[in-house]
């Protein structure tokens, strides 16, 4: 399985790239999205990937986060949902906006990208909405963009690296910190985002991630 590809960009397309990586080239295929953030031509990059095997063919998809990498396999789950669609809906919607409508059970959002139906996109909704939590959790460690190495030509040299220096403990935890940014990129307010997390917190205090996020979005739904 292919994770992820360091290497210069050789050529783009309507949907897809070319990228030299040490002298292979490997045709990838992005989101609209995806695509109009990559640099030019000749300049290096770094994407997470997924492989798609089927009996005729292998593809490539692309992807700057693991997050976005995430929702496309979570996408192509949901029956009716091929590569092209889920590249649709995250190129329409990106990676934040796919958890957003989800989580919030938005499926006029999820249908606003192309190729998306009604039907297809509720059923998205409904079979996706109790695994946003889970994938909203990874934002916090894992948003990050794939590194780019300054000469992707050149191997790997370790680096000796310092030993670590003792850091105070924080005054909130991994999981509240990341829960609070998750539920504010759905649009609530910090103060509303704080005292869900905190009510949670109080009930369950080792409570995971994905757990406060659960737990906070049910906090926060309309009474009656």
């Amino acid at each position: 399985m292919i994770g992820k590809l360091s290497g210069r960009i050789d050529y783009r397309s309507d949907d897809h790239i070319l990228l030299d990586v040490r002298g292979v080239g490997y045709m990838v295929y992005c989101s609209d999205r995806t695509l109009a953030a990559l640099p030019s031509v000749g300049e290096a990059v770094a994407l997470y990937t997924d492989l798609v095997v089927r009996e005729d063919l292998l593809q490539l998809f692309g992807f700057p986060t693991l997050v976005e990498k995430e929702w496309h396999r979570l996408l192509m789950s949901v029956q009716g949902i091929g590569a092209k669609a889920s590249l649709s809906i995250l190129g329409a919607l990106g990676a934040d906006g796919v958890s957003r409508a989800i989580a919030l059970g938005d499926w006029n959002a999820i249908k606003a990208a192309k190729g998306i139906g009604p039907k297809t996109a509720q059923r998205v909704v409904i079979e996706l909405k109790d695994k946003a939590p889970t994938v909203m959790s990874m934002a916090g460690q894992s948003a990050t963009p794939a590194a780019v190495i300054d000469d992707v030509i050149e191997a790997d040299v370790p680096v000796p690296q310092p030993a670590p220096i003792p850091q105070p403990v924080a005054v909130q935890s991994n999981a509240q910190a990341d829960a609070l940014s998750a539920l504010q990129n759905l649009g609530y307010s910090p103060s509303e985002a704080a005292a869900a997390v905190a009510q949670v917190m109080a009930d369950a205090p080792e409570t995971e991630t994905s757990g406060v996020i659960r737990a906070a979005l049910k906090f926060l739904a309309p009474k009656g």
